[in-house]
């Protein structure tokens, strides 16, 4: 069995966060759905966007090559998946039956299960749409286990609902060491003296050589990946996942970090999505409850949309940064590779220096960017590869329209 992720027409409603990254490479609920479905024990490939292929091979050899063929079926699956058990489980028992056919909900292809034939056509007419080739399948609807994240608030609701069961599985499956109820650690990881811990709604498990300061609170349930640092003094509560070498400082609540991506001072960041590479300076903090107390509308492009939820921060795209003292209002974006200062009371486009406040909203050249990325990766001991390099070009391309939209003047930044 072959499983090959896609990325549909609707990938874009998910920016800034699907700007840099497939959307099935988005952290929710503790896992992607790329790592998720490789327990499916298939051979695991991706079509993504053409401008992601380099990267993504880089980091994993092979993962975008489909031309090769052999007799058994192709499991095809949406990106925009909701990576659960639940989806995984679903996803198993179509494996087991092989019934072929195609599965949608709300008029989205969320997978079908095709014939060497078919996959052969797919290979050969790549330009044609996937929902068109596979448009002669059986057609079913798709069991309430199989949802698609849809907007980038999604991302924040299903990883609320799924992270204990994640945490869970994770644990029954590791060789982990409980240091006190309901607190788990791997092989290297460290617990501060003097710290609170508080597992009565969902377990603490700490990664390999991940560290948690002295004095520090945590209220689970929180995962804590490997090489993670979190500062004394800190309070990280209540459904909070931190990426893969993290250093996080201040509160945090109800959020999913990115790996590499720097908290480390005071300030608040509550129920947001936060890429990777990003620094948020001392004293930044986010509003995640409209002083009405009613559910949160988020404005993508021309559109704004109804959340449901009463609780919703920011999201924050790769590569961005924060300034001290940033306050950045309810349920507001910020684009991939911005700088913001002072009060963030709009949505964000990328590749800009935000400073409403000061009446100054204007361009980032993607030189900036590239010299930028380069002295972070150096920090973290990371080599900075062509690939790596050629992705902010087209991010920086891709993200030309935000920035005209916004009206911002593309004055030249000092490197």
């Amino acid at each position: 069995m072959r499983i090959v992720l896609f990325e549909d027409e609707h990938v874009e409603r998910l920016y800034p966060i699907t700007v840099s990254r497939p959307a099935f490479a988005i952290t929710c609920g503790g896992q992607r759905l790329l790592d998720l479905l490789t327990e499916l024990d298939a051979d695991l490939r991706a079509i993504v966007r053409p401008y992601l292929k380099s990267v993504m091979e880089a980091n994993r050899p092979g993962i975008t090559d489909t031309a090769s063929l052999d007799d058994s079926p192709w499991l095809l699956v949406n990106a925009r998946l909701a990576p659960t058990i639940a989806a995984r489980e679903s996803l198993r028992r179509l494996i087991r039956e092989s019934k072929p056919g195609r599965w949608s909900v709300d008029g989205s292809l969320v997978a079908a299960l095709i014939d060497r034939a078919t996959a052969q056509r797919l290979h050969e007419t790549p330009a044609q749409p996937l929902t068109e080739q596979v448009a002669h399948l059986e057609a079913f609807t798709a069991t309430d286990e199989l949802t698609l994240l849809a907007y980038p608030h999604d991302v924040l609701q299903h990883h609320l609902a799924s992270i204990n069961d994640h945490l869970e599985e994770r644990i029954s499956r590791g060789e982990y060491r409980q240091l006190q109820d309901g607190v788990f650690v791997a092989p290297g990881a460290t617990l501060g003296d003097y710290s609170v811990v508080d597992t009565k709604h969902g377990p603490i498990l700490l990664e390999e050589d991940a560290s948690i300061g002295p004095y520090c609170f945590l209220q689970g349930p929180v995962w804590v990946r490997q090489r993670s640092r979190v500062i004394e003094h800190a309070a990280i509560k209540d459904k909070v996942v931190l990426g893969a070498t993290t250093k996080i400082g201040g509160e945090v609540e109800a959020s999913i970090i990115e790996p590499y991506t720097n908290k480390q001072h005071h300030g608040f960041l509550g129920h947001s999505y936060v890429g990777s590479w990003i620094n948020l300076g001392a004293g930044t903090c986010n509003s995640d409850l409209k002083n009405t107390y009613g559910t949160v509308k988020m404005q993508y492009g021309d559109e704004k949309v109804p959340t449901g939820m009463q609780f919703v921060g920011a999201v924050i795209g790769d590569y961005s940064k924060s300034a001290i003292n940033t306050g950045i209002f309810t349920g507001k974006t910020i684009g991939v590779c911005s700088m913001v200062y002072g009060f963030v009371t709009t949505n964000v486009p990328s590749f800009v220096n935000y400073a409403r406040l000061f009446g100054q909203v204007t361009a980032t050249p993607v030189e900036v960017m590239v010299a930028t990325q380069a002295r972070m990766f150096a920090r973290r001991n990371v080599e900075q590869r062509t690939c790596d390099i050629q992705l902010l070009h087209d991010m920086f391309d891709l993200t030309r329209g935000e920035r005209e939209l916004g009206s911002v003047p593309p004055e030249p930044l000092s490197l």
